[in-house]
């Protein structure tokens, strides 16, 4: 029996000092939260074994556990301070970055930005939030700005002596990215460097891409100019002829005159570096035509290299042959000019003959000298063409038409200058 009652007595002692005396550490107060306790059996205190206390956190602010009981260690069941809400750590932004007011923490502000050369994609900032998520991803970063590409500065060209053309060349120019620095492509549009240029003003403009697609561009100018001198015109009564434009520096023109017309000052004229005409004014005067000479071979040398002539000889004025001939010649008149040829009539019989070219009376010796020099007959029709050299191309004992004695000059050789001499004239002769 004592051995029962000491062991009962024990029991006693303990029991009472567990269920009523306070054992853990009383929670009074919870920062940044609340706590509201409540003992196993209504007891005074609030911190004997057995008592729940419940945490509420204020927003921002979490626990380990909503509530937290006091064991026999004397301990809380768990750790009962708000702690702040924490956000997963964020990503870094490819060629880019994040600052933060406050770390991953709660209603922390992080604000995102890029390398240069590159743009955000997305929400330039995020913010932690009570559920401890981010209210926005991170972004990416994009490269954006365009490539950049410095177009050259040329001064205006001048073309060269005879052309119409100036070579300009310049440097490639070489763009700037200002991201990654890598270029794809540079496209020029327009001619190339080293390539001649026409006069005027022509736009080029050179496009330089990323490997983003982006793109940038510049433009340029090339100006080329020709020197001119001041416009010649063709004389009364002549032709001209220029190569290259006809007006530029070094082109060249030449003149011609008409049938009848001896050309004086130059025949030919440069268009020189100080804009102005070489050699003198040409002009083209009527050929003088002397008939007072002796022989009838200084007669002809009067048109040697000059003109054709064609010599028409008839026993008289009223041979139906010569009367046929002439009118028909009447016709074609524009067309002898054309051809430089001039017609010499030689009517009648010595002493009573007549030579005629155009209005100039020839005295008859001269015009029996002709006949004998060209052994031409008196007596009968007969016509001669004589060429620039003083040379009996084709004779006529008969009229023929014009067409067919054109056609006879016609396959003389020509210089070339003569070919586009007569094709202006023919239009003339047409207008």
């Amino acid at each position: 029996t004592a051995g029962f009652g000491t062991s009962f007595c024990a029991v006693c002692y303990i029991f009472p000092a567990v269920i009523g005396t306070p054992w853990c550490a009383p929670i009074k107060y919870v920062k940044h939260g609340s706590v509201s306790c409540s003992a196993p059996t209504g007891q005074q205190h609030k911190n004997v074994m057995g008592t729940r206390c419940k945490i509420r956190c204020k927003q921002g602010y979490e626990t380990q556990s909503s509530e937290v009981v006091c064991m026999a260690s004397r301990r809380w069941s768990s750790n009962y301070a708000c702690q702040e809400v924490r956000c997963p750590k964020l990503n870094m932004p490819v060629n880019g970055g994040y600052k933060c007011s406050d770390g991953s923490y709660f209603n922390s502000r992080c604000e995102f930005f890029c390398a240069p050369g590159f743009g955000l994609k997305g929400q330039k900032t995020t913010t932690c939030q009570h559920n401890k998520a981010w209210s926005a991803g991170v972004p990416t970063c994009v490269d954006m700005d365009p490539p950049k590409i410095k177009c050259p500065n040329l001064k205006d060209k001048w073309a060269e002596p005879g052309k119409l053309t100036a070579r300009v060349t310049w440097d490639t120019p070489e763009g700037v990215d200002t991201a990654d620095g890598i270029l794809t492509d540079v496209v020029l549009k327009g001619k190339p460097s080293k390539s001649n240029f026409p006069e005027g003003l022509h736009k080029l403009s050179y496009t330089v891409f990323d490997r983003a697609g982006n793109k940038g561009s510049c433009r340029f100018t090339v100006r080329v100019r020709v020197r001119r001198c001041s416009q010649l015109f063709a004389p009364d009564n002549g032709y001209m002829n220029c190569d290259s434009d006809g007006d530029n520096y070094g082109a060249t023109c030449s003149f011609k005159c008409t049938g009848g017309h001896e050309l004086s000052g130059s025949a030919a004229r440069v268009c020189q570096y100080g804009l102005t005409w070489s050699g003198t004014e040409t002009k083209c005067s009527p050929m003088n035509i002397n008939v007072g000479v002796r022989t009838a071979a200084a007669l002809l040398d009067q048109f040697y290299e000059k003109r054709r002539l064609l010599i028409i000889s008839a026993p008289t004025a009223a041979n139906h042959n010569y009367r046929f001939q002439m009118t028909n010649l009447q016709h074609a008149q524009c067309g002898l000019d054309l051809r430089h040829v001039t017609v010499i009539e030689v009517v009648g019989t010595y002493p009573a003959q007549i030579g005629r070219i155009r209005h100039t009376v020839l005295p008859p010796g001269l015009a029996l000298q002709l006949r004998l020099l060209l052994r031409i007959s008196q007596r009968s029709f007969q016509m001669v063409l004589v060429d620039k050299q003083g040379t009996d191309k084709q004779r006529y004992p008969f009229p023929i038409t014009a067409a067919e004695l054109f056609t006879t000059i016609d396959t003389f050789p020509l210089r070339k200058d003569e070919m586009v001499l007569q094709q202006e004239a023919g239009q003339t002769c047409h207008s």
